[in-house]
């Protein structure tokens, strides 16, 4: 069983920065394809951003320019930057991981880190 572990949530005010990171216990070049979720209260939750083993990068449109997502195979891990936070950008943030591409079958989630931004 993958097991995705977040961290790096927190309180931070409006303009502010954090750098959020999730740690895989297995190689994360065994994946298809690494991201981040995020779900407010009553929202859905939306991909914010992934990365491919290919190294194919895409973001929502309500985090560009302002979000980076990365990744360090040898630590097995993928972490998103974030900057400018808004209030909006409060949410849960999940970590996604995708082993294959065509099925749900054998995609891992984190456990969620909560992310306030406020004043």
């Amino acid at each position: 069983q993958v097991q995705l572990v977040e961290s790096g949530g927190g309180l931070v005010q409006p303009g502010g920065s954090l750098r959020l990171s999730c740690a895989a216990s297995r190689s994360i070049s065994s994946f298809h394809r690494m991201g981040w979720y995020r779900q407010a209260p009553g929202k859905e939750r939306e991909l914010v951003a992934s990365i491919t083993n290919g190294g194919s990068i895409g973001y929502a449109d309500s985090v560009k320019g302002r979000f980076t997502i990365s990744r360090d195979n040898a630590e097995n891990t993928i972490y998103l930057q974030m900057n400018n936070l808004k209030p909006e950008d409060t949410a849960v943030y999940y970590c996604h991981a995708k082993r294959v591409p065509i099925t749900t079958a054998y995609d891992y989630w984190g456990q969620g880190t909560q992310v306030t931004v406020s004043s």
